[in-house]
């Protein structure tokens, strides 16, 4: 058995920290990915993000995602091949 955090978890803790979220739901949807790009065996590659949070407040769709994106800068630069992000303040 491995102590290794699960990417899921670990994009989980970073946005609670960055954004105090009132609803997060990180889904792992890599297994629907399978045989496309950037899949690969044991997933953690293709992941569904939908976050309502305060923080998000006055900025437009693109700041929104640019924020994410930073926040997670270390995943998308790793394994993550796909984010998929539905956000609202």
């Amino acid at each position: 058995m491995t102590n290794e955090i699960r990417t899921a978890d670990r994009i989980e803790a970073k946005l609670r920290a960055a954004f105090g979220p009132e609803q997060l739901e990180v889904v792992d949807e890599s297994e629907s990915h399978r045989g496309h790009g950037g899949w690969r065996e044991g997933g953690e590659t293709h992941f569904r993000v939908v976050m309502r949070a305060t923080a998000l407040d006055g900025l437009g769709r693109v700041e929104q995602s640019r924020a994410v994106h930073r926040v997670l800068a270390d995943e998308l630069a790793g394994g993550v091949h796909a984010l998929a992000l539905d956000l609202s303040a």
